[in-house]
């Protein structure tokens, strides 16, 4: 009786050390490889726009690239102002002036032509910004405000004690929630990096579009939607920085419940700049319900 009970529990815990090692595998896996992807995803800078493959879409000149049609457009919107304007002698609709609009159409045409640059420019103000808020944060608690230095501070005071991972204990609940919530951050900013590639893509057609006030909401969407995706990073560092901030020492339940905290900010930077000033979301089971309202 006794030896068939000793080879029960002998049994039952090779079951549960094959379960905890498949899970400590798996988490390993996912802290290993996600968090330095997650740095480059979020801070995203103006290399995005040095890919060879993407210039080429884009355009080096006005005679190529998505700057060659932009260019057409612009004619197209000539012959589009001018029958309006013939037609709204006879239907005596109210249209802009001829010389507002031609004003407006030389700007925005030598705009549209320059925006690979105007861009550029952009993209660095947001970069250098939320640079500037970890470079600070690092010179004030000595670490690197980074998303691979946050792994190595989870897994030394927050997440697990000793070499190993039991998953029927609350640190390993607690280990597996951050972990897998890197996941959910996965998506979501490799999302936004999509977004963003999109709407430098078609920058010259918003920018081309500001020159009619009936094809002006075009732009004001996609300056909105522009800026609001680059402003979550500066949400980001800033939220790093708080989590860096604290003193983590102790290793006691409140710290893994803080950095679970910090983690579900990162996972709603998204929506609270929506609220805030607007813009699509991120969230990939909102994203569909969202691009339908794009020009709202």
């Amino acid at each position: 009786m006794d030896e068939t009970g000793l080879t029960q529990n002998n049994i039952t815990q090779t079951i549960v050390d094959t379960i905890n090692y498949i899970y400590q595998s798996i988490l390993s896996s996912i802290d290993n490889n996600l968090y330095s992807v997650l740095d480059d995803l979020i801070f995203i800078n103006s290399d995005i726009l040095n890919d060879k493959n993407f210039q080429s879409i884009f355009g080096t000149s006005t005679t190529n690239g998505i700057l060659l049609i932009a260019n057409s457009f612009l004619l197209g919107f000539i012959l589009y102002f001018a029958v309006r304007y013939l037609l709204s002698h006879y239907t005596f609709s109210k249209i802009e002036r001829p010389h507002s609009f031609l004003i407006k159409l030389v700007l925005c045409g030598l705009f549209m032509n320059f925006s690979y640059f105007l861009i550029q420019q952009f993209i660095d103000i947001f970069s250098y910004t939320s640079s500037a808020i970890c470079e600070i944060g690092s010179n004030l608690f000595n670490k690197n405000i980074s998303f691979s230095e946050l792994i190595n501070i989870m897994n030394s005071s927050a997440s697990i004690s000793g070499n190993s991972i039991d998953i029927f204990s609350l640190d390993g609940l607690l280990k597996g929630t951050l972990s897998l919530s890197l996941l959910g951050l996965i998506f979501s900013y490799s999302l936004r990096y999509i977004f963003i590639k999109i709407l430098i893509i078609i920058s010259p057609f918003a920018i081309l579009s500001a020159c009619l006030n009936s094809t002006s909401w075009f732009f004001k969407s996609w300056l909105k939607n522009l800026f609001s995706l680059f402003f979550i990073q500066i949400i980001v560092s800033i939220v790093l920085v708080l989590i860096f901030s604290m003193d983590y020492s102790s290793s006691d339940l409140f710290v893994k419940f803080v950095y679970i905290g910090g983690i579900y900010a990162l996972l709603k930077a998204n929506s609270f700049v929506r609220e805030f000033i607007g813009g699509v979301s991120t969230n990939v089971t909102q994203t569909v319900n969202n691009l339908s309202n794009f020009n709202k």
